[in-house]
């Protein structure tokens, strides 16, 4: 059983629902990511998307481009995020999935690549740009070392595609709330509820929820209405780049234990005392 895998199986005999937070590395710089990370797993994170900064963020929307785009005007490569996480990872209880594009993949060799994010501890990847039709070159080399690529279900997908995406995604499978780029927003479409019950109709993976939540509110919603997972980037990468980095660190870390508060179950499965109007943005 992978880690990704392993923790979902602890988060459903508990009656949890996962919290993902996304952060982008090299933002403000690996010394405060490094931090960051390690703040993140004692303040309730399950699983923690780390973003690998990219020229060309197709699928990232203005607080998650600008974080790339510092982290890339200060040097910040691949190799560097590696280093760092084979000196961090050994120090988390949460696994650590990289989100990054497919090109760089490419660029360094599918089997080089998840040799060396395997070496540095990484359980996970979420490549956004990866189409289906050409995930199989991917998807194979990466379980045999462990690793689980996790696919995406876009609100556009049909329902075939949907049921092929269940099959082939590994670890869990993202749906996007939105159709679009990342971002905060002030509130979750509705439909998302009826694209869980469409893709748990058609299997019985976690299904994590991502795109959009940046309200304690919003995270509770989606764990209502079915999500095994709450995925939240922009709202952590913005409070992480306001003011020093030890005031982001701070509001990190306040900001992921609100979040896991408000999505934990009692042991009667129902919410937590946290108030349904209580915003954190």
């Amino acid at each position: 059983m992978t880690a990704i895998s392993d923790c979902f199986e602890t988060l459903v005999r508990n009656r949890e629902c996962a919290l993902i937070p996304f952060i982008t590395a090299g933002d403000p710089d690996l010394e405060t990511t490094a931090a960051a990370l390690q703040i993140l797993d004692r303040s309730g994170a399950d699983i923690i998307e780390l973003g690998v900064p990219y020229s060309d963020p197709l699928a990232d929307g203005p607080v998650i481009q600008a974080a790339a785009t510092r982290a890339l005007q200060k040097g910040t490569k691949l190799e560097h995020v590696l280093e760092m996480l084979q000196t961090t990872t050994p120090n988390l209880r949460s696994p650590i999935s990289l989100f990054t594009y497919y090109n760089p993949i490419l660029h360094r060799g599918i089997e080089k690549f998840l040799s060396s994010i395997a070496a540095a501890g990484v359980a996970g990847l979420v490549v956004p740009d990866l189409p289906l039709e050409e995930a199989a070159g991917l998807l194979q080399p990466a379980g045999e070392m462990g690793i689980d690529v996790t696919l995406l279900v876009a609100p556009t997908s049909s329902v075939e595609r949907i049921e092929a995406i269940a099959r082939s995604s590994q670890g869990f499978i993202y749906l996007v709330s939105v159709t679009g780029v990342t971002g905060i927003r002030s509130q979750m479409e509705t439909r998302v509820s009826d694209l869980l019950k469409q893709i748990r109709g058609v299997t019985d993976k976690p299904i994590g929820v991502g795109f959009g939540i940046s309200q304690v509110a919003q995270a509770r919603q989606v764990r209502e209405w079915g999500a095994d997972a709450a995925i939240v980037g922009s709202a952590f990468v913005k409070r992480l780049a306001e003011g020093t980095p030890e005031q982001g660190l701070s509001a990190i870390a306040d900001f992921c234990q609100s979040l896991k508060s408000a999505i934990k179950t009692d042991n009667n499965g129902t919410n937590t005392h946290l108030a349904q109007t209580e915003k954190v943005d």
